[in-house]
């Protein structure tokens, strides 16, 4: 793929994955080197969530996903201003689900266990600014916003009976449904979000998260889509240290 390689499609140029990927890490990594104080601005966080798929496809698709995901990350302290804590972060969340390829709509669909076709492991890679204010000793806010990508590894569904099912017509629509996720940088999804974290003890914060991931994609693939198609919806838990 190389370092600097490119999906071109519609005659417009998307970088790939691996280019986000290197710029969110070199981002994270050039950040004020200080060896005294650095890796003491450093703290970690885990959490969970419910994503929220939302779809407007009618009979071609099942209803919307609403999937279980984990998550974990890393954030770096740059600045106090009065009572407002200035933070970068990095949250990678992993999800899996079932998808199948649509040839009246033209595009890949959820579907439920029963119909599936293609398994779909996706990866929430964001690199996002975060604006933190302590209430009290007891309670904070956060808000945070910043760029994302879904890396979907996309490969069969296991279980399918080879005697049964039509095997050539399902590897073609999950190759289908592989081209059309990778294809016209439909990974670009930019985050927003808002949480509140409460004080456990002198060493937990567990806090409630709601992020929404922004279909920027939809603004340049050329696609006529439902309004609410490609946005993603998450409610979670997030433990980080106090």
């Amino acid at each position: 793929m190389g370092t600097m390689c490119y999906y071109l499609s519609m005659k417009r140029r998307f970088p790939c994955p691996a280019v986000f990927l290197a710029v969110l890490l070199f981002v994270f990594l050039t950040l004020p080197l200080g060896a005294q104080g650095f890796f003491s601005k450093i703290s970690w966080l885990a959490q969970g969530t419910v994503l929220f798929f939302p779809e407007d496809n009618g009979v071609d698709s099942d209803p919307m996903p609403i999937l279980p995901s984990f998550g974990f990350g890393a954030s770096y302290a740059l600045l106090h201003i009065s009572a407002v804590e200035l933070k970068i972060e990095t949250t990678f969340d992993f999800y899996m689900t079932h998808y199948g390829y649509s040839y009246t709509l033209e595009r890949a669909v959820p579907l439920a266990i029963e119909n599936r076709s293609a398994r779909v492991l996706g990866s929430l890679f964001a690199l996002q600014a975060a604006a933190v204010y302590d209430f009290s000793p007891l309670i904070r806010a956060r808000f945070f916003a910043g760029p994302a990508a879904d890396l979907r590894i996309v490969f069969l569904a296991s279980g399918l009976n080879e005697g049964v099912d039509p095997m050539d017509e399902i590897r073609k629509e999950t190759d289908d449904v592989k081209s059309y996720f990778w294809s016209k940088g439909r990974w670009f999804m930019p985050v927003i979000g808002s949480g509140v974290d409460f004080t456990l003890n002198s060493f937990i914060k567990l806090g409630i998260d709601f992020r929404v991931w922004i279909p920027m994609w939809k603004g340049w693939s050329g696609e006529t889509l439902p309004a609410i198609e490609g946005w993603r919806f998450g409610l979670g838990i997030r433990v980080s240290p106090r």
